[in-house]
Protein backbone atom coordinates (compact mmCIF):
# COMPACT_ATOMS: atom_id res chain seq x y z
CA UNK A 1 0.00 0.00 0.00
CA UNK A 2 1.40 3.39 -1.00
CA UNK A 3 1.86 6.23 1.44
CA UNK A 4 -0.98 8.22 -0.20
CA UNK A 5 -3.39 5.34 0.33
CA UNK A 6 -2.20 5.02 3.91
CA UNK A 7 -2.82 8.70 4.59
CA UNK A 8 -6.25 8.43 2.96
CA UNK A 9 -7.31 5.55 5.18
CA UNK A 10 -5.91 7.26 8.27
CA UNK A 11 -7.95 10.37 7.44
CA UNK A 12 -11.11 8.30 7.00
CA UNK A 13 -10.51 6.51 10.29
CA UNK A 14 -9.92 9.79 12.09
CA UNK A 15 -13.14 11.27 10.66
CA UNK A 16 -15.08 8.17 11.68
CA UNK A 17 -13.68 8.43 15.18
CA UNK A 18 -14.67 12.08 15.41
CA UNK A 19 -18.21 11.33 14.19
CA UNK A 20 -18.51 8.43 16.60
CA UNK A 21 -17.36 10.65 19.44
CA UNK A 22 -19.95 13.27 18.53
CA UNK A 23 -22.68 10.68 18.46
CA UNK A 24 -21.61 9.36 21.86
CA UNK A 25 -21.64 12.83 23.38
CA UNK A 26 -25.07 13.66 21.98
CA UNK A 27 -27.66 13.38 24.75
CA UNK A 28 -31.23 12.92 23.51
CA UNK A 29 -32.48 13.50 27.06
CA UNK A 30 -35.71 12.26 28.59
CA UNK A 31 -38.80 12.90 26.51
CA UNK A 32 -41.78 14.67 28.05
CA UNK A 33 -44.44 17.29 27.51
CA UNK A 34 -45.90 20.47 28.99
CA UNK A 35 -49.03 20.43 31.14
CA UNK A 36 -50.83 22.93 33.35
CA UNK A 37 -53.24 22.81 36.29
CA UNK A 38 -56.18 24.88 35.07
CA UNK A 39 -58.48 26.97 37.24
CA UNK A 40 -62.12 26.37 36.27
CA UNK A 41 -64.69 29.12 36.92
CA UNK A 42 -68.32 27.99 37.14
CA UNK A 43 -71.69 29.25 38.48
CA UNK A 44 -73.27 27.83 41.62
CA UNK A 45 -76.61 27.38 39.87
CA UNK A 46 -77.64 26.60 36.31
CA UNK A 47 -78.62 29.40 33.95
CA UNK A 48 -78.09 31.03 30.59
CA UNK A 49 -74.88 32.95 29.87
CA UNK A 50 -75.98 36.52 29.13
CA UNK A 51 -72.61 38.25 28.83
CA UNK A 52 -69.09 37.02 28.12
CA UNK A 53 -66.44 39.67 28.79
CA UNK A 54 -63.30 37.77 27.74
CA UNK A 55 -61.91 35.80 24.84
CA UNK A 56 -59.47 32.90 24.74
CA UNK A 57 -55.93 34.19 25.24
CA UNK A 58 -56.95 37.28 27.21
CA UNK A 59 -54.92 38.09 30.31
CA UNK A 60 -56.98 38.63 33.47
CA UNK A 61 -56.22 39.67 37.02
CA UNK A 62 -58.04 38.82 40.27
CA UNK A 63 -61.45 40.47 40.46
CA UNK A 64 -61.97 40.97 36.72
CA UNK A 65 -65.54 40.29 35.58
CA UNK A 66 -65.51 37.27 33.27
CA UNK A 67 -69.16 36.50 32.55
CA UNK A 68 -72.72 36.96 33.81
CA UNK A 69 -75.57 34.44 33.99
CA UNK A 70 -79.28 35.34 33.90
CA UNK A 71 -80.52 36.28 37.38
CA UNK A 72 -84.32 36.62 37.07
CA UNK A 73 -85.07 33.80 39.51
CA UNK A 74 -82.50 35.02 42.03
CA UNK A 75 -83.90 38.59 41.94
CA UNK A 76 -87.43 37.30 42.45
CA UNK A 77 -86.29 35.25 45.42
CA UNK A 78 -84.50 38.29 46.90
CA UNK A 79 -87.61 40.47 46.47
CA UNK A 80 -89.76 37.87 48.19
CA UNK A 81 -87.38 37.55 51.12
CA UNK A 82 -87.11 41.34 51.42
CA UNK A 83 -90.90 41.47 51.76
CA UNK A 84 -90.79 38.78 54.44
CA UNK A 85 -88.08 40.73 56.23
CA UNK A 86 -90.21 43.86 56.22
CA UNK A 87 -93.12 41.93 57.76
CA UNK A 88 -90.82 40.38 60.37
CA UNK A 89 -89.48 43.82 61.23
CA UNK A 90 -93.00 45.17 61.76
CA UNK A 91 -93.92 42.19 63.93
CA UNK A 92 -90.82 42.73 66.05
CA UNK A 93 -91.42 46.45 66.41
CA UNK A 94 -95.01 45.80 67.56
CA UNK A 95 -93.94 43.07 70.00
CA UNK A 96 -91.19 45.27 71.43
CA UNK A 97 -93.60 48.19 71.84
CA UNK A 98 -96.20 46.05 73.59
CA UNK A 99 -93.57 44.55 75.83
CA UNK A 100 -92.37 48.01 76.74
CA UNK A 101 -95.84 49.05 77.87
CA UNK A 102 -96.42 45.79 79.70
CA UNK A 103 -99.21 44.68 77.35
CA UNK A 104 -97.13 42.04 75.55
CA UNK A 105 -95.36 38.94 76.78
CA UNK A 106 -91.70 38.08 76.68
CA UNK A 107 -92.55 34.93 74.72
CA UNK A 108 -94.11 36.99 71.90
CA UNK A 109 -91.06 39.24 71.80
CA UNK A 110 -88.67 36.28 71.67
CA UNK A 111 -90.67 34.74 68.84
CA UNK A 112 -90.56 38.01 66.90
CA UNK A 113 -86.80 38.30 67.40
CA UNK A 114 -86.32 34.75 66.10
CA UNK A 115 -88.50 35.39 63.05
CA UNK A 116 -86.61 38.61 62.31
CA UNK A 117 -83.23 36.88 62.43
CA UNK A 118 -84.44 34.11 60.12
CA UNK A 119 -85.78 36.68 57.64
CA UNK A 120 -82.46 38.58 57.70
CA UNK A 121 -80.54 35.34 57.04
CA UNK A 122 -82.76 34.50 54.08
CA UNK A 123 -82.20 37.93 52.59
CA UNK A 124 -78.43 37.54 52.96
CA UNK A 125 -78.61 34.13 51.28
CA UNK A 126 -80.67 35.50 48.40
CA UNK A 127 -78.25 38.41 47.96
CA UNK A 128 -75.30 36.01 47.84
CA UNK A 129 -77.05 33.85 45.22
CA UNK A 130 -77.70 36.98 43.15
CA UNK A 131 -74.11 38.22 43.45
CA UNK A 132 -72.76 34.87 42.30
CA UNK A 133 -74.53 35.14 38.97
CA UNK A 134 -71.42 37.07 37.98
CA UNK A 135 -68.17 35.17 37.52
CA UNK A 136 -64.98 36.94 38.59
CA UNK A 137 -61.37 35.91 38.04
CA UNK A 138 -60.08 34.26 41.24
CA UNK A 139 -56.46 34.42 40.08
CA UNK A 140 -54.24 36.10 37.51
CA UNK A 141 -53.60 34.22 34.29
CA UNK A 142 -54.65 33.72 30.68
CA UNK A 143 -58.04 32.51 29.48
CA UNK A 144 -57.22 29.05 28.19
CA UNK A 145 -60.59 27.81 26.94
CA UNK A 146 -64.23 28.95 26.87
CA UNK A 147 -66.79 26.16 27.15
CA UNK A 148 -70.08 28.13 27.03
CA UNK A 149 -70.87 31.17 24.90
CA UNK A 150 -73.51 33.89 25.24
CA UNK A 151 -76.99 32.42 24.97
CA UNK A 152 -75.98 28.91 25.97
CA UNK A 153 -77.28 27.11 29.06
CA UNK A 154 -74.67 26.09 31.62
CA UNK A 155 -75.38 23.57 34.35
CA UNK A 156 -74.58 24.17 37.99
CA UNK A 157 -70.88 23.77 38.79
CA UNK A 158 -70.02 23.24 35.11
CA UNK A 159 -67.13 25.55 34.13
CA UNK A 160 -67.90 28.40 31.78
CA UNK A 161 -64.18 28.89 31.14
CA UNK A 162 -60.73 27.95 32.38
CA UNK A 163 -57.79 30.12 33.42
CA UNK A 164 -54.16 29.09 33.17
CA UNK A 165 -51.96 30.78 35.80
CA UNK A 166 -48.28 30.89 34.74
CA UNK A 167 -47.23 29.35 38.04
CA UNK A 168 -49.34 26.26 37.35
CA UNK A 169 -47.32 25.24 34.29
CA UNK A 170 -45.43 21.98 34.75
CA UNK A 171 -43.23 19.58 32.81
CA UNK A 172 -43.88 15.83 32.95
CA UNK A 173 -41.33 13.26 31.87
CA UNK A 174 -40.34 9.69 32.69
CA UNK A 175 -36.94 8.29 33.63
CA UNK A 176 -35.87 4.63 33.81
CA UNK A 177 -35.13 3.03 37.15
CA UNK A 178 -31.39 3.08 36.51
CA UNK A 179 -31.38 6.89 36.17
CA UNK A 180 -33.58 7.58 39.20
CA UNK A 181 -30.68 7.82 41.74
CA UNK A 182 -29.31 10.76 39.74
CA UNK A 183 -32.37 12.88 40.52
CA UNK A 184 -33.61 14.53 43.71
CA UNK A 185 -36.29 17.02 44.67
CA UNK A 186 -35.13 20.56 44.03
CA UNK A 187 -32.66 19.57 41.30
CA UNK A 188 -32.43 21.86 38.30
CA UNK A 189 -32.63 20.29 34.84
CA UNK A 190 -32.13 21.68 31.37
CA UNK A 191 -35.10 21.87 29.01
CA UNK A 192 -34.93 21.82 25.22
CA UNK A 193 -37.63 21.98 22.58
CA UNK A 194 -38.16 23.20 19.03
CA UNK A 195 -37.39 26.92 18.74
CA UNK A 196 -36.99 27.29 22.51
CA UNK A 197 -34.41 29.41 24.31
CA UNK A 198 -31.15 27.60 25.06
CA UNK A 199 -31.07 28.69 28.71
CA UNK A 200 -34.46 27.22 29.63
CA UNK A 201 -34.39 25.27 32.90
CA UNK A 202 -36.83 23.67 35.34
CA UNK A 203 -36.79 22.58 38.99
CA UNK A 204 -37.97 19.13 40.04
CA UNK A 205 -40.76 19.20 42.63
CA UNK A 206 -42.25 15.70 42.33
CA UNK A 207 -40.74 12.22 41.91
CA UNK A 208 -43.13 9.28 41.78
CA UNK A 209 -42.55 6.48 44.26
CA UNK A 210 -44.38 3.92 42.11
CA UNK A 211 -43.07 2.67 38.78
CA UNK A 212 -45.09 2.56 35.60
CA UNK A 213 -44.51 0.16 32.76
CA UNK A 214 -46.00 -0.99 29.47
CA UNK A 215 -46.46 -3.72 28.50
CA UNK A 216 -46.57 -5.85 31.69
CA UNK A 217 -43.10 -7.12 32.54
CA UNK A 218 -41.53 -9.76 34.71
CA UNK A 219 -39.27 -8.38 37.44
CA UNK A 220 -36.01 -9.82 36.19
CA UNK A 221 -32.64 -8.15 35.74
CA UNK A 222 -33.21 -8.09 31.97
CA UNK A 223 -36.64 -6.45 32.25
CA UNK A 224 -36.08 -3.91 35.04
CA UNK A 225 -34.90 -1.29 32.55
CA UNK A 226 -38.48 -1.11 31.25
CA UNK A 227 -39.68 0.38 34.54
CA UNK A 228 -40.04 4.16 34.42
CA UNK A 229 -40.89 6.78 37.04
CA UNK A 230 -42.87 9.96 36.55
CA UNK A 231 -41.02 13.21 37.27
CA UNK A 232 -42.59 16.68 37.37
CA UNK A 233 -40.76 20.01 37.28
CA UNK A 234 -41.64 23.71 37.26
CA UNK A 235 -40.14 25.66 34.34
CA UNK A 236 -38.15 28.80 35.05
CA UNK A 237 -39.84 30.62 32.16
CA UNK A 238 -43.39 29.27 31.78
CA UNK A 239 -44.36 32.11 29.45
CA UNK A 240 -42.32 30.64 26.57
CA UNK A 241 -43.98 27.21 26.72
CA UNK A 242 -47.35 25.95 25.49
CA UNK A 243 -49.60 23.24 26.94
CA UNK A 244 -49.08 19.95 25.10
CA UNK A 245 -45.70 20.98 23.70
CA UNK A 246 -43.15 18.13 23.52
CA UNK A 247 -39.90 18.78 25.36
CA UNK A 248 -36.63 17.04 26.21
CA UNK A 249 -35.09 17.04 29.67
CA UNK A 250 -31.33 16.91 30.21
CA UNK A 251 -29.67 16.34 33.56
CA UNK A 252 -27.16 18.88 34.82
CA UNK A 253 -23.85 17.38 35.98
CA UNK A 254 -23.80 17.47 39.76
CA UNK A 255 -22.37 15.83 42.81
CA UNK A 256 -23.94 12.40 43.42
CA UNK A 257 -26.79 12.47 45.92
CA UNK A 258 -24.97 10.13 48.32
CA UNK A 259 -21.84 12.31 48.35
CA UNK A 260 -23.88 15.52 48.73
CA UNK A 261 -25.61 14.12 51.80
Amino acid sequence: MTSSHTLKWLAIAALAAVLAGCQEKRDPGFQGWVEADMIFVSPDESGRVTKLNVREGDEVKPGDLLYTVDDDLQRADLNQNNASLANAQQTYDRAASLRGTGSGTQANLDSAVSALRIAEARVNTSQTRLDRRKGFAPIAGAIQQIYFREGEMVQAQRPVLSIMPPGNMKLRFFVPETELPKLALGDEVKVSCDNCAEDLTAKIYFIATTAEYTPPVIYSLDERNKLVYLIQARPSRPDVLRVGQPISIHLNPKIPVADRR
